[in-house]
């Protein structure tokens, strides 16, 4: 036997012996599968139609219709410095994604040129600057919170960019060297093209808007038109598709081959992740393997180890757009110190478990590992900081 069917014998035997001896009689076992599947479930119907699917369109139109040169000025390696990571946190800030719906959009920006520091800039930034979600935890947990949670959140984005710049210039130098050694893309007209792929962004941006936690204001009077202003995004796409399949046939085939690579690569990864996150940690409110009384417990305080676990657990669960400002003011309730709250707001909405596994495919295992270091690092140390000042 070869070394590649040894591996899939031990991978074979391994599967064999996990179902036979499985405790499948074991009641929190059984429950915890079942939150596996509510999770997934809720995430497939909350989240693939409105989220997933514009951000595999934009992540496919980026590589087709964006210029790589336009990248290249202001996200590549040559880049100046202010300007990429400018751009980059504040492109991902003004989206307002969830941290994996963001992921197709970091692959699409990463393969098209942009250097690894600005690329994980905008990875960040994406969940972790929401405009709604920072006044949500002002108006909820206190302005201090939202001040800390906004300063943090812009200030990582950029500390971890240039962070995982330094950690990997060379290689990063060699795939520039690469990338030069390329022949030139071709000239790309600038005009219908970016029409098409801002009313990508407008679909994501309003159909996935948040309700507001008052009933007047702008954000309420944004929310109340969501579907209008969506609905009017997706009619100029669709002129916009059908001016494309009668003039460029040929690039509509490329844009949409693209769009479904990254749903090929991407999507079983997410949803796999969600399958685990639920079968440890259950749904909100619920439980998985891990018992909800035991996070409790370990949060309490503002030593090391609270803010550690804080960070860490944040970074493993799957937070929705907004829903992370409810969990902390529970976990408040119940003990939660306030140094590991900013810790959680400042790690979970950025990473997640599901997340992780898409980043490794896209990255490597030890880019990745140095970017969830880096966030979980700087996150507890915030809320270590935060802790002693307003505990």
């Amino acid at each position: 036997m070869n070394r590649t069917e040894i591996k899939a014998a031990a991978v074979g035997l391994g599967g064999f012996l996990a179902l036979y001896f499985l405790p499948v009689e074991n009641l929190r076992l059984q429950n915890a599968l079942l939150e596996a599947v509510y999770l997934a479930h809720w995430y497939a119907r909350e989240h693939v139609l409105l989220c997933l699917v514009p951000a595999f369109l934009i992540a496919g139109a980026i590589g087709t219709f964006v210029s790589q040169g336009a990248v290249l000025r202001y996200l590549g390696r040559d880049a100046p410095r202010l300007v990429a990571y400018g751009v980059a946190s504040v492109s991902g800030g003004l989206l307002a994604v969830c941290s994996c719906t963001v992921l197709p959009l970091f692959a699409g920006i990463y393969r098209m040129g942009a250097g690894l520091g600005p690329a994980a800039a905008f990875l960040y930034a994406g969940p972790a600057i929401n405009v709604l979600a920072i006044i949500l935890t002002a108006r909820i947990l206190g302005p201090e919170m939202g001040i800390a949670r906004a300063v943090g959140a812009v200030g990582f984005s950029l500390v971890i960019g240039v962070c995982m710049h330094l950690l990997f210039r060379k290689e990063e130098e060699a795939r520039a060297a690469a990338a030069m050694a390329l022949p030139p893309p071709e000239a790309r007209a600038v005009g219908w093209d970016v029409a098409l792929v801002a009313a990508l962004v407008g679909i994501l941006v309003f159909a996935n808007w948040g309700a507001p936690q008052e009933a007047e204001g702008i954000w309420a009077a944004v929310y109340g038109g969501k579907w209008v202003l969506a609905g009017s995004f997706l009619l100029a796409l669709a002129a916009l598709a059908a001016r494309l399949a009668r003039c460029a046939p040929g690039e509509l085939r490329e844009w949409l081959a693209a769009s479904w690579g990254f749903a090929k690569q991407i999507l079983p990864l997410l949803l796999g992740g969600v399958l685990v996150a639920g079968l440890l940690l259950g749904r909100v409110g619920h439980e998985g393997l891990i018992p909800s009384a035991w996070v409790e417990a370990a949060l309490g305080g503002n030593g090391v180890g609270a803010n550690l676990f804080a960070a860490v657990a944040g970074a493993l669960m799957y937070f929705a757009t907004l829903t992370e400002v409810p969990i902390v003011q529970g976990l408040i309730g119940a003990g939660m110190g306030k140094g590991p709250a900013l810790a959680l707001l400042l790690a979970g909405p950025a990473l997640s478990l599901p997340n992780m596994l898409v980043i490794g495919s896209i990255l490597g295992v030890r880019k990745t590992a140095a970017f969830v270091a880096l966030v979980v690092a700087m996150a507890a140390a915030s809320g270590m900081v935060y802790g002693t000042f307003f505990n």
